[in-house]
């Protein structure tokens, strides 16, 4: 069973940066990974994905610039590095993998394995 724990969240100020990990086991492919957020009374949204072999990056509008997606296979680890936070990235920011094997998506229903999130809080 494919598991997924986030780490790396908090309380920063406005133009703080904070960086987020997903330590992922349970499979020996490698897999698509991607970054989800949900705000207080808005709908979960895509932040960012990678591609298992990096060849493909995603990010969304809103995020383009500020954030990075990377990925450490070696450590079974994928880190999304937020710089230059607004008030409006705060969020429960969620971890998801979809296996090797199936196509690159960057939709939220094309992700079977989640983690529990991990919250962010822009002051």
């Amino acid at each position: 069973q494919v598991q997924l724990v986030e780490s790396g969240g908090g309380s920063v100020q406005a133009g703080g940066s904070l960086r987020l990990a997903c330590l992922f086991s349970g499979t020996s492919r490698t897999p698509h990974m991607g970054w989800f957020r949900q705000a207080p009374g808005k709908l979960r949204t895509g932040v960012a994905s990678i591609r298992r072999d990096e060849t493909y990056t995603y990010y969304a509008d809103s995020v383009k610039g500020r954030f990075t997606i990377s990925r450490d296979d070696h450590k079974n680890t994928v880190y999304l590095q937020m710089d230059r936070l607004t008030t409006e990235d705060t969020a429960v920011y969620y971890c998801a993998a979809r296996v090797a094997g199936s196509g690159f998506s960057t939709k939220e229903a094309d992700f079977p394995y989640w983690g529990q999130g991990t919250q962010v809080t822009v002051s």
